[in-house]
């Protein structure tokens, strides 16, 4: 499956942002997807992952009651809204799907995620 992601840009300290990731393929409902980022000179991390059917979410620390993954399957997209930004979200944004499940009992596993879509940077400026 190809990814897409859009929605990126420069942004206030304090604002909001809505990240989209179109996917290619109708599978896309059978795919658990995340979104992760990557600083400069820092490691990637995940930001938020969706079960296939939304059911379950997941969020990093960092961005926990500010963040919120979503996702449409009958239009083959995921979204990530952004709120209350600061300067530490800024990076490049990419979205991944992974074929299995990410998820058992409502918890987050932390699967290789086997598909990266091509990254959107998110510039907040304090």
């Amino acid at each position: 499956v190809q990814l897409q992601a859009s929605g990126g840009g420069l942004v206030q300290a304090g604002g909001s942002l809505r990240l989209s990731c179109a996917a290619s393929e109708r599978t896309f409902r059978n795919y658990a997807l995340g979104w992760f980022r990557q600083a400069p000179g820092k490691a990637r991390e995940l930001v938020a992952a969706i079960s296939a059917s939304g059911k379950d979410t997941f969020y990093g620390n960092s961005v926990k009651g500010r963040f919120t993954i979503s996702r449409d399957n009958s239009k083959q997209v995921v979204y990530l809204r952004m709120n209350s930004l600061t300067s530490e979200d800024t990076a490049v944004y990419y979205c991944a799907a992974e074929r299995g499940q990410a998820f058992s009992g409502g918890i987050y596993f932390y699967p290789n995620f086997d598909y990266w879509g091509q990254g959107t940077l998110v510039t907040v400026s304090s």
